[in-house]
């Protein structure tokens, strides 16, 4: 199955790291962040990949046009899909790369150990035209539980929340283009249209997500990938 990755944005909360460099590039360990989602996709036997260049992808198509940065059975189609564009627009300008009804998307910043598999069997039991992989995030601070007399009674480290968001790994099918009108963004009008039509519906993933926003991510990502974590958690399968 075909996958498209997002790859154009310019990644300005990554500066200065982003300046001279297309944020999927950013390393994790000796890897952009890239190879490694494209490796988790590989994993799960789809290695038939779509990259929505856009800022510096001149340097994405150079990296991957190397053979030492790819796997043996990776086939990789590079396409221009602008600058200034949203995901909505990237996605309309790959339709006719895409060969089959059923297709993969994923964002270029995004690593999870969630069964893609899994959630391509979710999505064809439902017979949606969408299907998010939904994610339960760790709130980033520790909170404090209180009584009525204001007494801490417990602290909590980072607990879940009670929501769940998009975690960015999908499978649409092609019906999908029939919702993203001129101008229209993926996850504002596109998805909110679908969920008024109940054409689309998520697949909760309960194991490890994390998205690559900040410098402060990049460099948590890196320490796990260090304690060799990371790579215990991505490639267990």
């Amino acid at each position: 199955m075909q996958v498209v990755i997002f790859c154009g944005g310019e990644g300005t909360r990554l500066l200065p790291k982003t300046e001279k460099m297309p944020k999927p590039l950013i390393a994790i360990g000796e890897k952009p962040i890239l190879w490694h989602i494209m490796k988790i996709y590989s994993m799960h036997h789809h290695t038939d990949f779509i990259l929505c260049l856009g800022y510096l992808g001149n340097k994405i198509k150079e990296y991957f046009q190397k053979p030492e940065n790819v796997e043996k059975d990776w086939n990789i189609t590079f396409v221009n899909t602008g600058l200034k564009n949203n995901k909505g627009e990237r996605l309309r300008m790959v339709k006719d790369y895409i060969k089959n009804e059923t297709f993969l998307v994923s964002y270029g910043d995004d690593l999870s150990d969630v069964n893609i598999n899994e959630v391509i069997k979710f999505h064809k039991k439902n017979n949606k035209i969408a299907t998010i992989t939904a994610i339960n995030p760790t709130f980033q601070f520790g909170v404090l539980e209180m009584n009525e007399n204001s007494e801490i009674i417990e602290f909590k480290e980072k607990p879940k929340l009670q929501y769940w968001i998009n975690g960015g790994y999908f499978v649409f099918n092609k019906k999908i283009f029939d919702y993203i009108k001129d101008g229209w963004d993926l996850e504002k009008e596109t998805f909110e249209a679908l969920a008024k039509d109940r054409q689309i519906s998520a697949f909760k993933h309960k194991g490890f997500w994390k998205s690559m926003n900040t410098l402060k991510d990049a460099m948590e990502l890196n320490e796990m990938w260090k304690k060799n974590e990371l790579k215990k958690i991505l490639w267990k399968s």
